[in-house]
């Protein structure tokens, strides 16, 4: 069902709607590839790889990203990670100190800092005891007021990936924005919300080079939504806010598929196998469904196995501070190396 009567000028804030956005020296001039002097941006001209400034809109990722995911470039914003991303999307549409959000504990904690740090109000609704979406408390706990629900698929830490109806439901239902968050997309078996993105005015989603890529040293998340609220988000993103070796980077990671499929391959193959053997083990209570590249466990003393694992030198998430997570850790997969030395470890701490 498409999305109707949905005006996404209603949901920005006034004074975004009114501003005029910074013009920086590579915006006014684009062609900056070709064999011309610069003298426009206050630059050392003195060449070392890095004396000028990086391509404000990223148009070389942009063009690999749009051309392998069926979008089109207008459609992408980029950001210095998903998390400036989402702080971009809370400062064009929320209102500070009237506006709210909806978050799904357990789930990704940056979503809560980033309204307390916009001074937004934070409405959590907890999961089901599934871990699955309350669709009725959601809808009853949004206001006039409420300009964004944040949906992270899969979930962290869960690692559950929520029923795609429910999700349709709240995308025709929800009055404000819906975040979609993909960090995890690429370890699953299900399909990406892009191939939906023309069906709902209403939609954001977003995805990170973190993981799958294995790029979370260069900090780059992406953004996909309609064109309308991209050209909201680049009025107000930094000029030059992914650097130029951040841009190289990522174009060398996107055209290498072959790892990118062989890693991840990898990763799920080994998350299957560190799953059975999980099953061996006589302290782990419950092991949960994933479809990341990370295991939830639930296990008798959350505290003390953590404590035991640091001991031997390996570290992983306690998770049991974390509403319906007691007694949870999160075991990310790692290399067939390292797993094998967590079972051996898991395993001796049964004696």
């Amino acid at each position: 069902m498409k999305t109707t009567r949905f005006n996404i000028n209603t949901l920005v804030r006034e004074n975004v709607l009114r501003l005029k956005p910074y013009s920086s020296a590579r915006d006014e001039f684009k062609g900056f590839t070709k064999n011309m002097i610069f003298l426009d941006a206050n630059e050392n001209p003195f060449e070392n790889g890095v004396n000028r400034y990086p391509d404000p809109q990223q148009r070389n990722v942009k063009s690999i990203l749009a051309e392998q995911n069926g979008v089109k470039q207008k459609n992408i914003l980029l950001g210095n990670g998903s998390d400036e991303v989402l702080d971009l999307i809370y400062r064009a549409f929320c209102e500070p100190a009237r506006d709210n959000v909806i978050t799904l504990p357990p789930t990704y904690g940056m979503y809560k800092v980033l309204a307390d740090t916009n001074n937004i109000e934070n409405r959590e609704v907890l999961l089901t005891e599934d871990f699955e979406l309350n669709i009725e408390a959601i809808l009853t706990s949004s206001d006039r007021f409420t300009k964004i629900l944040f949906i992270c698929s899969p979930n962290n830490p869960t690692g559950n990936i929520f029923n795609s109806n429910n999700i349709e439901v709240l995308l025709n239902s929800f009055k404000g924005l819906v975040v979609i968050d993909e960090a995890y997309i690429d370890f699953s078996s299900e399909q990406s919300w892009l191939k939906k993105l023309s069906l709902y005015p209403n939609l954001i989603v977003t995805q990170t080079l973190s993981k799958a890529y294995g790029l979370a040293g260069i900090r780059l998340g992406i953004c996909y939504a309609s064109t309308e609220i991209i050209a909201i988000l680049n009025k107000i993103k930094p000029p030059y806010n992914v650097n130029e070796l951040t841009q190289k980077r990522a174009l060398k990671g996107l055209l290498n598929k072959n790892d990118f499929f062989n890693e991840i391959g990898l990763i799920i193959d080994e998350k299957n196998r560190l799953f059975k053997e999980l099953l061996q083990i006589k302290y782990i209570i419950k092991i949960y469904p994933s479809e990341a590249n990370f295991i939830l466990i639930k296990v008798d003393d959350a505290h003390k196995r953590y404590n035991q694992l640091l001991d031997k030198g390996i570290v992983i998430r306690n998770r049991t501070s974390q509403p319906l997570c007691e007694n949870a850790l999160r075991l990310t997969i790692g290399t067939p190396k390292e797993n094998e030395t967590l079972i051996k470890t898991l395993k001796e701490l049964e004696l």
